[in-house]
Parts: structure tokens; C-alpha cells; sequence
């Protein structure tokens, strides 16, 4: 019995080593990566986009004026996105002054930072270059990878990111001074073995060009892929679903968003699914599909449209394929 006992005390101790080894590579492996930094490409623009000059005469406005009405209409503008296709509420709060993105342990503590002009804002000193990195590529302006969900942002225009900057600089300040965020012992394995990729490596290009401005609201196959660029960080570049990049473990695969996974349903289904949380068959989304529900009963009818008209062109696509 003592032999037995011995023999099970060294498998333990062994166990317990490899385990204590595995989390010592593990954290000064997530540490490594999250320190690196990352560059990409510089871009200007100016916040907020002016009026055009025809249209500053037709008005009869002065340079103040033209001013004051170019960040009015960039301030309504952010409004919706913010409300109905960006969401940054959802991370940093409705007031803007921080949230909370993730906060699942052992996974970890992601945090959202406080984006107003108060005690505690990130952004304060940021440049329209300090944006486009940080927004569309997942690089902070030291270099450094941001849990920013970048993928889902990269086809955002140049207009679009120079209201949602106006509309931020025009909100209340708030006195937030947000915790960094934190990895637990599942998010420093998951990130050190890939499994959690950063958001800046699953960008391939960082010196790629962004549209200037958006294409026109309207019904169509173009306007329907711009709006449907931010189902790429959960459904996948093809948009044919499968495990969640950087999701939370506990969420389901994505959806199968092509023809292949929506099968017969149509455009009124589509709808329905998008707006009430229900598919056809009667069964209900799950997070994190639910967390869009509130977003999508603020889209126009013209971008529900358009992204089923975009979601219905592509081709056939088997998951994983």
C-alpha cells in the first residue's frame, strides 16, 4: 500500500510540474505577444468632413457656419451607426466612458476604455492615424495589439470613422478611469497556443487603402457587402460560419450565413431572425447572435435590403471549405 501510495504521490507531483511548467510558457508566451508591436499604414483625414463647396454656396453659409452644419450632419450620422451597424456601445458603454467586453473567468477581463474627453479617456491625444489603427487595424499607438475586434471594422470609410470620432468628441465627458485588461489562466494558454489569436494577426494586410466614403444607401449588392463586413469577426471571411475566433468558449459556432446555411429562408425570415431572434423553425438565436437583435431593429429597412440582396449572392459555401 505504501508503494502504491508513493508511486500515486510522484504521478502527482509529476502532473502538478507539467501543469505549473505548461502556465509558466503559457503566460511569458501571452506576455511576449502582447508586448510586440505591429505596424500599418498612416492615414489623414479630417473630423469632421467639410461640406462641399457647391453646397456651402447654395446655403449661403460663412466658414462657421459651414463648419457647425458639417459636424452637425457627421454627429446625426454617427448617431445611426453607432445605434444600428457599429455597435460601440456594446464595449465601451452608453455613455461612452468604458464597458465591459468580456468578463469570464478563467478566460479573463477585457474591458472596453473610456473613449470622452474625461478623466481617464484613452483617447484624448489620438490622431486620425491613432484611429484608423486603432479601430481598423487592432494597433495601439504604441505598436501594440488592441482587443479591439478590428476584423469587423476594416471596411469602415474614412467618412464613417471621422463621425463616429465627431460624435464621440461631441458626448458628455465622463470620469472613468478603466482597469487594463487582464488574460486568466485560460486566455494566457488559449493566446500562447493560437487558439485565441490577437485580433491585429487576423488582419492580413495593414497597408491596404480604406474607401473614402461609404457607397450610397441603397438597395443593392454593394451597399449590402459594406454593411455585412462586421459579420466577419464571428462568421468568417466567407461568411460561412464555424467556431467563433476569439469568442468566448462557451459560444456555438457561427452561422452558416451563404445560400449553403440559409437554405430556404426567405428575406421576411431573414428579417425576423434579425429583428425578434427567431428562425424559421421557431428556435431562438443564442449569444452571442442576440447581442445584435437591438441593433438590427434600429437598421433601416434599406440595410436589412441590401444585406440580404449581398448575403443571397454569394456562393454556396460548406463550412470549413
Amino acid at each position: 500500500m505504501k508503494a502504491v501510495l508513493k508511486i500515486a504521490g510522484l504521478v502527482l507531483a509529476f502532473v502538478l510540474l507539467v501543469v505549473a511548467l505548461g502556465y509558466w510558457w503559457a503566460s511569458r508566451t501571452s506576455a511576449r505577444l502582447l508586448a510586440a508591436t505591429y505596424e500599418a499604414h498612416t492615414v489623414d483625414f479630417p473630423v469632421p468632413f467639410p461640406l462641399a463647396a457647391d453646397e456651402v454656396a447654395a446655403l449661403g453659409l460663412d466658414s462657421a457656419g459651414a463648419d457647425r452644419v458639417a459636424l452637425e450632419r457627421a454627429v446625426e450620422r454617427a448617431r445611426h451607426l453607432l445605434s444600428a451597424r457599429y455597435g460601440c456601445t456594446e464595449c465601451h458603454g452608453a455613455d461612452l466612458g468604458g464597458g465591459v467586453m468580456v468578463d469570464a473567468f478563467p478566460l479573463g477581463r477585457l474591458l472596453g476604455p473610456n473613449l470622452t474627453r474625461g478623466r481617464g479617456s484613452k483617447v484624448l491625444a489620438y490622431t486620425p492615424a491613432d484611429w484608423d489603427r486603432a479601430v481598423r487595424h487592432g494597433i495601439l499607438p504604441d505598436g501594440r495589439p488592441s482587443a479591439m475586434p478590428s476584423e469587423d471594422f476594416q471596411r469602415m470609410s474614412d467618412q464613417e470613422l471621422s463621425d463616429i470620432i465627431a460624435y464621440i468628441n461631441a458626448q458628455p465627458p465622463v470620469d472613468s478611469a478603466v482597469p487594463a485588461s487582464t488574460l486568466g489562466p485560460l486566455g494566457k494558454v488559449l493566446v500562447a497556443t493560437g487558439k485565441l489569436p490577437l485580433t491585429v494577426t487576423r488582419i492580413a494586410l495593414h497597408q491596404t487603402t480604406h474607401v473614402v466614403v461609404p457607397p450610397p444607401t441603397e438597395a443593392s449588392v454593394t451597399f449590402g457587402a459594406h454593411l455585412a463586413a462586421t459579420c466577419t469577426g464571428c462568421h468568417g471571411g466567407n461568411l460561412a460560419g464555424g467556431p467563433i475566433a476569439g469568442g468566448d468558449p462557451s459560444w456555438p459556432p457561427a452561422g452558416n450565413l451563404t445560400p449553403h446555411g440559409l437554405g430556404s429562408w426567405r428575406y421576411q425570415d431573414f428579417v425576423q431572425a434579425m429583428r425578434q431572434g427567431v428562425r424559421p423553425d421557431g428556435s431562438k438565436l443564442r449569444v452571442p447572435m442576440t447581442f445584435m437583435i437591438p441593433a438590427a431593429r434600429r437598421m433601416l429597412d434599406v440595410e436589412m435590403e441590401a444585406m440580404w440582396l449581398y448575403l443571397q449572392s454569394l456562393p454556396a459555401t460548406v463550412p470549413g471549405r
